[in-house]
């Protein structure tokens, strides 16, 4: 009589891919979760493929920053010699590549900022065409889904337009939709090293406390054309996830954060959880609350549980 079912289909693995590493090195705020080199990440991606995964969501941490995030858009960028190089090895795996700047700008915002004395501002409509540009650059890599997650307005729309001028009509679109200032990021930080240098996001990232301008953020990104909405983070959203499910009827996904894994690994580290049965029961309710798609850490040891 069980109602909802979780797969392997519905996992995606992030992985975070450096150049300023040589061998894997591990995040000490997430434990089991890794930095790779470029020569270890497709044999990374290859192995998640074989436990049933079907994609993978591809981070980018270059050797330089500098202030027009130029790393992010280079031909020969991180994510993009990582894209070619799991295409050759798995190319049938779903790569999807997360689109922002913040891992690239040298004082770690999501956007081009200008300082007017004690007060910065990140400038929209110059960070969209940076964005425009990473997309477009992740595309001819290989990039089978584009993923803009640094909530700029009108940047979907800009995207696909640039997308199928350039003859990528094939390559789809998942908008951070709804993505919240929250204190869950902490540890992601650390891991794509991308903390901001000054000031914090919540002139472009959502107030927590506000769900009707989550539902418009929704609306404006399905207009332009996004294939897949995601909230982020996961489980104190479950209620913007329903929402954004039952309204749109548009393929959803759910990010469940690094702060989210970080406390429940603490807790099964400290003997106070079953691993096991918490993740099962978190992705279950996710799943159950209108997930399509869960980006989540556990991607991998999900697939082998539920084989089991």
């Amino acid at each position: 009589m069980r109602e909802t079912h979780l797969n392997a289909h519905n996992f995606v693995l992030p992985l975070f891919v450096s150049e300023k590493v040589h061998q894997r090195r591990p995040i000490a705020s997430m434990s089991g979760v890794f930095q790779f080199p470029i020569k270890e990440v497709a044999d990374e991606a290859r192995a998640a493929q074989d436990l049933g995964l079907q994609a993978v969501l591809l981070f980018g941490i270059p050797e330089q920053k500098d202030e027009q995030a130029s790393g992010a858009y280079a031909e020969d960028g991180i994510v993009q010699k990582a894209l070619r190089a799991i295409k050759s090895k798995c190319p049938d795996l779903v790569t999807i590549t997360d689109v922002c700047l913040c891992e690239y700008m040298s004082h770690g915002h999501c956007g081009v900022t200008r300082i007017d004395g004690d007060h910065f501002h990140v400038l929209n409509d110059d960070s969209v065409e940076l964005l425009v540009k990473t997309a477009l650059s992740h595309a001819t890599a290989g990039a089978d889904i584009v993923a803009p997650s640094d909530m700029m307005d009108g940047r979907v729309g800009a995207i696909r337009a640039a997308l199928d001028a350039a003859g990528f009509d094939q390559t789809a679109i998942m908008s951070y939709a709804a993505k919240f200032a929250s204190a869950f990021y902490g540890p992601f930080r650390e891991a794509a090293e991308s903390p901001p240098q000054f000031g914090d996001r919540r002139s472009y990232q959502m107030d927590f406390a506000n769900a009707n301008e989550a539902l418009r953020e929704v609306a404006l990104d399905v207009d332009e054309g996004a294939d897949i909405v995601m909230v982020k983070p996961a489980l104190p959203y479950m209620d913007i996830l329903w929402r954004v499910h039952e309204r749109f009827g548009k393929p959803t996904a759910v990010y469940h954060v690094s702060g989210e894994y970080a406390m429940v690994k603490g807790a099964v580290e400290k003997g106070l959880l079953n691993e096991r049965d918490a993740v099962l029961e978190i992705m279950t309710a996710l799943k159950r609350a209108g997930a399509n798609i869960i980006v989540t850490y556990w991607a991998r040891e999900l697939a082998r549980w539920l084989r089991e």
